[in-house]
């Protein structure tokens, strides 16, 4: 086939029919009468998929694709322009079975009938895909898929199951990184098929096993990556229910990054390969040790504050004590003078009631130079008075007293008195508790008159 494949815009329309030979039919040129035919195939057969093998196949120095799809009965020849074969995920061979999606045309420069190839898929992928889309729809709108029923993984599990193929290179990158980043965690492999015909009961068959022993807090599914019929098994209603009813957290690390499979959105979490879906369900052990050395060093700063802090406090309270001796000192001293003003305020009462008792006494003696019934009545007054200020000065001596010995018994050296002593320990502390000092400790005592040293030679708990 020519390189330079006809245009086929259906906007490319037929000369015009030249007039009717006389006496017969009208004659019309090639190019009509192949124009028509190729407006008449594409617009009654149009865009659709067509299955057969690759044979013949050329790609020319422009990037443009030439090759027949056969099957036993038939050939045609086929066209994919440059722009959609970059879009082409394999390598174009022949003998490979293949779908193509294309529209029926013809090559009017040779008259040949030929497919114009939109995209196209390995044989069988289609009818896989639907298999794949009908199940997911159905499982999706049972909520198989839903959020809600998604468990959070353990932060940090003591053991991983993984269900997979021992001889997988899947198994090896997911030891290697769990080794790598949580190397105390038990690693529990349940090995199944990961491929073929009998590879989805075998899976769904580990996973129940792995709930039924109950030995793991993860379980990994897992393979690596492959064609869509490698990865079907994985696709199999059988697997989804398996992880559906897991009680064990499920994380699914099957293919690659690109690759989803329905086991992807059962799972409770998915990871784009098994390297990932390791990395996922156990944490970095350098991540922890920077997350708790950060944590001792917050814990070390706020311990350093709060000592700072209450040793502040402890200083302004310190500067508030007074010495126990010091403060006997001042309640002696404030006691003295407070019996000292007492008798002060009593003399000073007594001045005065000796002036106005003389005061009246003058007056008496006024009066009684007076008229005779006048001195009769002043005489009495005066004896009254005088009486009256004679027990006055009584109750003001007696409240004295009782001041006085109320002032006495408020005096730190009237209890010295009594016969106690003041108990202090070597560094100066007043002692009011057995518990502050030991056997052979010095300590000073005060008596009311002098002092001696000590030393405790048994201690008795009050």
């Amino acid at each position: 086939m020519a390189e330079d494949a006809f245009d086929s815009d259906p906007a490319h329309g037929a000369a015009a029919v030249p007039p009717a030979v006389a006496g017969g039919a009208p004659v019309i040129p090639v190019s009509l009468l192949v124009s028509s035919a190729r407006l008449l195939i594409e617009r009654h057969i149009g865009l659709t998929w067509v299955s057969g093998e690759i044979s013949n196949f050329t790609r020319a120095a422009s990037g443009h694709c030439y090759f027949n799809l056969k099957d036993a009965q038939a050939q045609v020849r086929c066209v994919l322009f440059r722009q959609r074969a970059a879009n082409v995920a394999f390598a174009l061979r022949d003998g490979l079975s293949v779908e193509v999606r294309a529209t029926p045309s013809i090559y009017e420069a040779r008259g040949e009938f030929q497919l114009n190839v939109d995209n196209l898929r390995l044989a069988g992928i289609g009818a896989l895909y639907e298999r794949y889309a009908r199940l997911k729809a159905r499982l999706e709108a049972a909520g198989w898929f839903a959020a809600e029923r998604k468990r959070p993984l353990p932060s940090y599990p003591r053991a991983v199951g993984v269900v997979t193929s021992m001889r997988a290179a899947a198994l090896r990158d997911i030891l290697t990184t769990l080794e790598r980043r949580w190397p105390t965690v038990r690693v529990i492999v349940y090995p199944t098929l990961v491929q073929g015909a009998d590879a989805a009961s075998a899976i769904a068959q580990a996973i129940r096993d792995a709930n039924a022993r109950a030995e793991v807090d993860v379980l990994i599914v897992a393979r690596g990556g492959g064609s869509i019929e490698d990865l079907w098994p994985f696709n199999e209603e059988s697997v989804a229910r398996a992880l559906f009813e897991s009680m064990l957290p499920v994380v699914s690390g099957v293919g690659h990054e690109t690759d989803f499979t329905i086991c992807d959105f059962v799972a409770d979490a998915r990871a784009p390969t098994p390297t990932a879906a390791a990395a996922l369900v156990v944490p970095d052990r350098h991540a922890v040790a920077q997350r708790v050395h950060a944590q001792l060093l917050r814990l070390a700063r706020a311990g350093m504050h709060a000592l700072e802090t209450r040793a502040q406090r402890l200083d302004r309270a310190a500067r508030g004590l007074v010495h126990p001796a010091a403060r006997v000192a001042q309640q002696g001293q404030r006691s003295a003078e407070l019996a000292r003003r007492l008798v002060h305020l009593g003399r000073a009462d007594d001045t005065a009631r000796g002036a106005r008792f003389a005061a009246l006494k003058g007056r008496l003696l006024r009066e009684m130079r007076g008229p005779l019934p006048a001195a009769a009545r002043l005489q009495h007054l005066a004896e009254a008075l005088e009486r009256a200020g004679r027990e006055r000065v009584t109750r003001a001596g007696e409240r004295v007293a009782r001041l006085a010995q109320n002032v006495a018994h408020l005096n730190p050296q009237s209890v010295l008195e009594r016969g106690y002593a003041i108990v202090a320990a070597a560094d100066g502390a007043i002692v009011v508790d057995a518990q502050q000092v030991d056997h052979g400790d010095a300590v000073t005592l005060t008596f009311a008159r002098g002092g001696a040293a000590a030393t405790i030679v048994r201690r008795a708990s009050g």
